[in-house]
């Protein structure tokens, strides 16, 4: 679809981070953006799927949707409490599904329109102490691979996200605990993810993967999952697949 001036654009999380960085490159492009987070311009919390729907109202026709809200809490699963798992669940998944259902009647009712989801590389091949993280991101996927072919003849595009290790501030509660395998001084800029995004809508591209060695867990865990293993251990630590 086209992107410019006449595009209306919706980003969860839009007020810092991966979000902002998506948001920022919409607007670069001349695109109205509305910028959703629990305290911004557009105030929802997307795990409540009556304030999304509101937020959704407020701001009017969406264009282009993108479901990029959610958070990280890294623990062993034996030590993770059961509120936290219930909450990491309503955010990234069902805040997900929530946004989704939200702004796609519209989209559909046009004929026209784009639906982003932002996973992870968690979403591909989980880790260690990421078990319940790890969970939501691959419902993200799974959500996101099944609704891409039922819009099929629609008018309506949908585009995975695949983000390794960038820079944000998802993981700015829990900087002093975070496992060996991931690198917080590895993290990439978000610009580049956002540019790859806006041009996959334009371009209707399936999935999109930041930085490039996602791709290659996706081709490598699918092709065998110890080679993923071993490729991990080489470039990120041995903890990453004990």
């Amino acid at each position: 679809m086209e992107v410019g001036t006449q595009t209306r654009v919706l980003v969860t999380g839009g007020s810092r981070g991966i979000g902002a960085a998506i948001a920022d490159a919409f607007e670069a492009r001349g695109c109205t953006v509305g910028r959703v987070s629990r305290s911004g311009e557009l105030a929802a919390d997307v795990a409540d799927r009556e304030s999304i729907g509101r937020a959704v109202e407020a701001f009017g026709a969406v264009d282009v949707v993108v479901a990029n809200a959610g958070i990280a809490h890294y623990l062993p699963f034996t030590e993770m409490p059961p509120d936290l798992i219930e909450r990491l669940t309503a955010v990234n998944w069902l805040g997900t599904a929530y946004t989704v259902q939200a702004a796609l009647p519209g989209m559909l009712e046009r004929g026209r329109g784009h639906v982003a989801i932002v996973s992870s590389g968690a979403g591909i091949r989980s880790f260690p102490a990421a078990a319940v993280y790890g969970a939501t991101k691959a419902a993200q996927r799974g959500f996101g691979e099944a609704l891409r072919h039922e819009l099929k003849g629609t008018g309506v595009g949908l585009t995975m996200v695949y983000p390794g290790q960038v820079r944000s501030a998802l993981h700015d509660h829990e900087k002093e605990r975070m496992p060996d395998w991931y690198k917080l001084d590895r993290a990439v800029p978000a610009e580049p993810l956002a540019a790859a995004l806006v041009e996959a809508v334009e371009k209707d591209r399936r999935e999109v993967f930041y930085p490039g060695n996602v791709r290659l867990l996706r081709i490598a865990h699918g092709l065998r999952p110890g080679l993923a293993d071993a490729m991990l251990r080489r470039i990120m630590d041995r903890s990453a697949a004990p």
